[in-house]
């Protein structure tokens, strides 16, 4: 396991991250578990874990361990709560987000942008702001687009079993999934990152939800209810849900280009 070796600054947002370099020779955006936050490490690895297995543009993850003495060179650490293991990313350097890009007129990942918007229907990602992806240049006005931040998948940073169980199954206010709809070329795209979803096993998602760590407050009976909740979703709601946004915001926007 990669060890912390300096710490460098605190992350703008309100998750509380810092950067911190390893030894393996990376920056890494670390989270710690917060009051008021308890599911957000929880989310993160859930998210990070299922946008991997669709070969989403995620950026590299991990569970990592702190060591208490390390602890001292971080600021403001008494307002979490200690706990053995972190969620670290990688922190990809040399990035815009979606307010400070400017002449965005290629996204060289475009494949993947239908994937990131049924991602985020299926487990109920509020927070897919422009602020939540990075675009990194890669020539004049083309851009490689990053997913980033799914502390506030299930609807929640702090989710409880009744709120995962009353999910909505309605469209969600995103600026961000306009922006992207407007570089997908094909509306067949998004069936097919659905037959991608479909693909996942029940045992890979016990898997996942079994590797969080148990200080992160996700108990075995959250997890069991968890996985029937994404199994659900996956098969009777986001089939309806893709329909409603092809329809009501994709279409649209496509006959807007026109």
């Amino acid at each position: 396991m990669i060890q912390p070796v300096a710490y460098q600054r605190k992350v703008e947002g309100k998750s509380g991250a810092h950067l911190i370099t390893f030894d393996d020779g990376r920056d890494y955006v670390v989270k710690f578990l917060k009051p008021e936050f308890e599911k957000m490490l929880a989310n993160e690895w859930i998210g990070y874990c299922l946008a991997r297995f669709m070969q989403l543009p995620v950026p590299c993850a991990r569970i990592v361990e702190i060591p208490p003495e390390f602890y001292g060179n971080i600021p403001d650490m008494d307002r979490f709560v200690y706990t053995k293991r972190q969620f670290a990313s990688l922190y990809i350097e040399n990035c815009k987000n979606g307010y400070t890009a400017s002449n965005m007129e290629i996204i060289t990942n475009v494949d993947s942008l239908a994937g990131i918007i049924l991602l985020d229907y299926w487990l109920y990602n509020r927070d897919r702001t422009r602020k939540n992806i990075l675009l990194q240049e890669e020539a004049t006005g083309e851009y490689r687009l990053w997913m980033i931040d799914q502390s506030e998948i299930l609807g929640s940073y702090s989710w409880s079993l009744s709120e995962l169980e009353a999910l909505p199954d309605t469209l969600l206010r995103s600026a961000t999934h306009q922006i992207m709809g407007r570089f997908i070329k094909d509306e067949a795209a998004f069936e097919k990152q659905l037959q991608i979803i479909r693909t996942i096993p029940r045992l890979l998602l016990e898997e996942i939800v079994s590797l969080i760590p148990d200080e992160w407050q996700v108990s075995a009976y959250e997890r069991e209810k968890l996985v029937n909740v994404l199994l659900f979703r996956r098969d009777q709601q986001l089939p309806l849900i893709m329909k409603q946004f092809t329809e009501n915001v994709y279409q649209p926007l496509k006959r807007g280009q026109k």
